[in-house]
């Protein structure tokens, strides 16, 4: 929270047992527009809502952690709660949207994913790649610089400030929890590059870029190497799908599954909503 949410104000409502150990926690970015206060997903972070410790009686779990968020006077809430969050029934007053991510849900044996691939359009690719192309190593910076230019090479504005996306890929580097990974071709030319963060439990791809001359098999082929590295280091791989069909269908040929996750959402001004984006 602290690297993605730097500059702004972010906090944790906390909830402790009779030994002072925490039971819940809530993380969120909170801002204020016009007066009024909101709290909104940071960059880069597709999931925060609630966690539970193993064990934590949910249900009055989750009535203390709406009763705090409640304390804060929000004009807007608006969070994204991973996928099996539990007891969501339980937040009364808040609008649920269902998203859709696309899962791996185990590469422990990365031949088996392998062989869930679609042959077409991800196992011939990745093939050919492989006979042309390596992994190769890239800065921080250096991949700020190409996902700049790949979207400059679509005629659009990177969305993302160049020193955001250092400050994350190398906090997520030095903590071991990051994976900046590359190909290039025999002249050093990168063709793909790809960053994801992970835990023991999954590993997000969270940003990627293409060189403008890139093999067609560079970023399946890239894929695939990172699944290897990660499958001893976690369980499940999140492509942080998105709802844009095209986007949907090219994570599907990775043999993913479509997971459903929530958009809570709290606010009974919809003046309000349009004013807080």
């Amino acid at each position: 929270m602290e690297t993605v949410c730097c500059g702004k104000q972010w906090d944790v409502i906390l909830l402790r047992d009779e030994q002072g150990a925490v039971s819940a926690a809530l993380p969120y970015l909170i801002g204020s527009k016009l007066g009024l206060r909101y709290i909104l997903q940071p960059q880069l972070t597709q999931y925060n809502g609630p966690w539970y410790r193993p064990g934590t009686n949910i249900p009055s779990a989750t009535q203390q952690l709406m009763a705090e968020l409640k304390k804060l006077r929000l004009s807007l809430y608006r969070q994204c709660f991973a996928p099996g969050t539990p007891n969501l029934e339980a937040w009364q007053g808040y609008e649920r949207l269902p998203r859709i991510t696309y899962r791996i849900e185990d590469i422990s044996d990365p031949e088996a994913v392998f062989r869930n691939f679609d042959k077409r359009h991800r196992k011939t690719p990745i093939r050919s790649a492989s006979k042309v192309l390596h992994p190769a190593d890239i800065t921080p910076e250096a991949f700020a610089d190409l996902h700049a230019h790949y979207w400059r090479s679509r005629g659009q504005k990177d969305l993302l400030p160049h020193d955001f996306m250092v400050r994350l890929i190398t906090a997520a580097l030095q903590h071991g929890q990051g994976l900046l990974a590359a190909v290039a071709d025999e002249s050093g030319t990168i063709h793909a590059a790809r960053f994801v963060v992970f835990d023991s439990n999954c590993a997000y791809s969270l940003l990627s870029a293409l060189g403008e001359e890139h093999h067609n098999g560079a970023s399946p082929y890239l894929f695939w190497l990172i699944l290897q590295q990660l499958a001893a280091k976690t369980r499940a791989f999140d492509f942080e799908g998105s709802m844009t069909p095209s986007i949907a269908h090219a994570y599907s040929l990775y043999g993913s599954t479509p997971t459903t996750f929530y958009q809570l959402t709290r606010c009974k001004n919809p003046i309000i909503r349009r004013i807080i984006h």
